[in-house]
């Protein structure tokens, strides 16, 4: 009895050299309550500079390692937040699952990254499952789930939606103005003197391509130019679908002098139709995409595209989530859509076959 604080050295080593740290030892070694760490790992303390470095000194030097199992357990929560995309190797959706981990992670939550395929019944496939595995929120990347069964999820569990613009209890969505991207686009080109502008549409069935499309068709009306629906080659935003839809669009004869595609991956690919059929970019044709991926300041020439904050939007989505899950109401908004130019776009030759 009579060495009782021995003993708790000698267990607290014996510990240490199995490896099993404790959040009591952590407190005792930063000179604070083990209550102060636990809100400190959770992100939930106002503390000093000084204690916070204190602990995070601790858990350095102890090589404490949170469980976060136990952690969300003792809070009613896994600390654990499901993500649906669409395309799980997407350039575009990429960075928006990075925005949401890099969150996220800061926060002490984990994400859980499941693609929904572009398919309606997949996509509440995945939410089942993620249910199941007791996540405490649910982000949606777009996606085809009408808003009347996302409003179904919320009632049951947090959730986020980007992509859309609706409203109900426990939910949050934050949309990007596609259409006016799309007026950008257009309204470039034709600042140019292009009046011939091809279309390379997007899958009409998500919402960023009809309105990708309305903003063309705005641009064009407001500067007095007919819509021509024989400019309008349909896609599916892939690479692919950008090639096939200007190797139509030059087998069919029409005039054109420049092509907007509804986004930057449809865009590489006319650019490799162009370069096939021995047309230029922008001397022949000028190209113009969406969404300004990574890889669009490398491509031959680089891409003038709409700038879509792709990061920002996954940050803002993991915020949207974390204040949902403090009780909070989330107020966030992307910022709007600006034109990088760059240069694969120049005036129309005065002469030629377009």
């Amino acid at each position: 009895m009579g060495d009782s604080g021995g003993g708790a050295r000698k267990g607290r080593r014996t510990a240490r050299a199995a490896g099993t740290v404790t959040l009591q030892m952590v407190a005792e070694a930063a000179g604070v309550s083990a209550a102060s760490v636990s809100r400190i790992l959770n992100g939930t303390a106002t503390v000093s500079d000084d204690k916070r470095a204190a602990v995070d000194e601790a858990i350095a030097r102890l090589g404490f390692v949170p469980n976060p199992v136990a952690r969300g357990l003792a809070g009613g929560r896994t600390l654990s937040v499901g993500v649906v995309t669409q395309a799980i190797d997407s350039p575009f959706y990429g960075g928006a699952l990075r925005g949401i981990e890099d969150t996220l992670g800061a926060a002490g939550y984990s994400p859980l990254f499941v693609s929904g395929r572009w398919s309606a019944a997949h996509e509440a496939r995945c939410i089942d499952a993620l249910r199941s595995r007791r996540v405490d929120g649910i982000i949606v990347l777009t996606g085809r789930l009408s808003d009347s069964a996302l409003a179904a999820v919320a009632r049951e569990v947090p959730v986020v939606v980007t992509g859309r613009t609706m409203k109900a209890p426990h939910l949050a969505a934050l949309d990007f103005d596609n259409c006016a991207g799309a007026r950008l686009a257009t309204e470039h080109l034709l600042g140019l003197g292009h009046r011939r502008i091809a279309y390379l549409s997007g899958d009409l069935k998500h919402p960023d391509g009809k309105e990708r499309l309305r903003g063309y068709r705005e641009a064009l009306a407001g500067a007095g130019i007919a819509f021509d629906p024989a400019l309008v080659m349909p896609g599916d935003f892939t690479e692919a679908s950008g090639l096939a839809a200007v190797e139509r669009l030059t087998a069919s004869g029409e005039p054109f002098s420049a092509i907007f595609a509804a986004n930057d991956q449809m865009a590489f690919g006319a650019g490799l139709a162009l370069h096939r059929r021995g047309l230029r970019v922008p001397q022949d044709v000028s190209l113009v995409g969406f969404d300004d991926l990574a890889s669009a300041v490398y491509s031959i020439p680089p891409l003038t595209t709409v700038h879509h904050p792709v990061y920002e939007q996954g940050q803002l989505a993991a915020q949207a989530m974390l204040l949902l899950l403090a009780g909070e109401t989330p107020t966030l908004a992307l910022p709007p859509p600006r034109l990088i130019a760059r240069e694969s776009c120049s005036a129309p030759r005065t002469s030629g076959r377009r």
